[in-house]
């Protein structure tokens, strides 16, 4: 009689076990393919878009960089176009990464100044009669 109550639970516990591996089988294999997807080059431009767009500081973040960027880029033509030497066109190179990457990473000086500018610009011309 144990025996036979022994067996009963032993093939109770394997059907038990073997019903919970299939179970966790299938999630596994569905972990697995969302990680594939999520490592999908199109996935992680997709997620990395949402992250971006979420971000409240965007347009500041665009226009710090643009800032930057353009004031790099005029460095450098200022620098770098008065001189024909090669050395000094890299000098230039270098100033205006260094000032993009000055300019980038102090976000609120940038747009300080920026809103001063463009209030003096329109301050300008509401003096001569264009609208601000």
């Amino acid at each position: 009689m144990k025996t036979n109550d022994s067996m009963t639970d032993l093939r109770e516990t394997i059907i038990h076990l073997e019903m919970k591996r299939s179970v966790e089988g299938r999630m596994l294999e569905e972990q697995f393919h969302l990680a594939v997807d999520s490592m999908k080059p199109v996935s992680l431009i997709r997620t990395t878009f949402k992250e971006v767009i979420s971000s409240g500081d965007l347009k500041e973040n665009i226009v710090s960089t643009s800032v930057g960027l353009a004031a790099g880029i005029l460095g450098k033509i200022i620098i770098g176009s008065v001189t024909k030497s090669p050395f000094k066109k890299l000098l230039g190179t270098m100033a205006m990464f260094g000032i993009t990457k000055v300019i980038s990473r102090n976000p609120e000086t940038v747009n300080s100044v920026g809103k001063s500018v463009l209030k003096m610009i329109g301050s300008t011309f509401a003096g001569r009669g264009h609208p601000a």
